[in-house]
């Protein structure tokens, strides 16, 4: 059976990854392996959000991306998980300050824009997953998970704990991060280090899922 290891690895708890309803904002280099990973955990109830389309240049690094050049990721991604839902929207503050995530247990946040992040943390911090810049990195064993206002050597991350310290928000959310220093100033990427960045957000998602209370995450 298709879940048979998973269900023996986390018993009567896998039926929480079946019940639990997940919005996912950005599917590309951390969000698409995060999908994977979370459906091929038997997380059914999955909400996707993007508006890009895949170019070649995402094929170093994005799943299922080169089947699919030109097409909306969203809409690509739903033909190898045709259990998800999907919302072709670009996920910018105004987007964010408008949606309703009252329904989703849990939102994992894989998406690169700054005030996007700030709107995020300040509305949803509770039941939030925050991935920090995964690029420029080579080393996926500097990847590291911890609370917002811990996490440390990476400059996006140092520019959002900044931000939020400027609007008075003093709460703990989860975020994944990088401690090894950026390799080079532009745009370089390699899969062994955005796929970890997706896989570690996968693996606390179940994590949250199945504990007892969301409050025992946070302590």
């Amino acid at each position: 059976m298709r879940y048979e290891r998973i269900k023996s690895l986390l018993q009567d708890d896998f039926y929480k990854l079946k019940n639990a309803n997940i919005l996912l904002l950005g599917v590309g280099g951390v969000g698409g392996h995060c999908l994977d990973c979370l459906s091929r955990s038997g997380v059914t109830n999955i909400t996707i959000v993007d508006f890009d389309i895949y170019d070649e240049t995402n094929q170093n690094r994005q799943i299922h991306s080169e089947m699919h050049i030109d097409e909306f990721k969203v809409e690509a991604l739903q033909k190898h998980y045709p259990h998800i839902k999907i919302i072709n929207a670009r996920v910018d503050e105004e987007w964010i300050i408008n949606f309703d995530f009252d329904e989703y247990d849990l939102v994992l946040d894989a998406i690169d824009d700054t005030k996007a992040k700030l709107a995020l943390a300040q509305k949803c911090h509770k039941k939030l997953i925050s991935s920090f810049g995964s690029a420029k990195r080579l080393d996926p064993t500097k990847v590291q998970v911890s609370d917002i206002w811990k996490s440390y050597g990476d400059k996006f991350g140092s520019k959002i704990r900044y931000e939020l310290r400027k609007k008075g928000f003093d709460k703990k959310y989860k975020v994944i991060f990088s401690s090894e220093e950026a390799k080079v100033k532009d745009k370089g990427s390699f899969i062994g280090v955005t796929a970890t960045f997706g896989l570690v957000m996968c693996s606390e998602a179940v994590k949250m899922i199945v504990s007892k209370t969301k409050k025992e995450i946070f302590e």
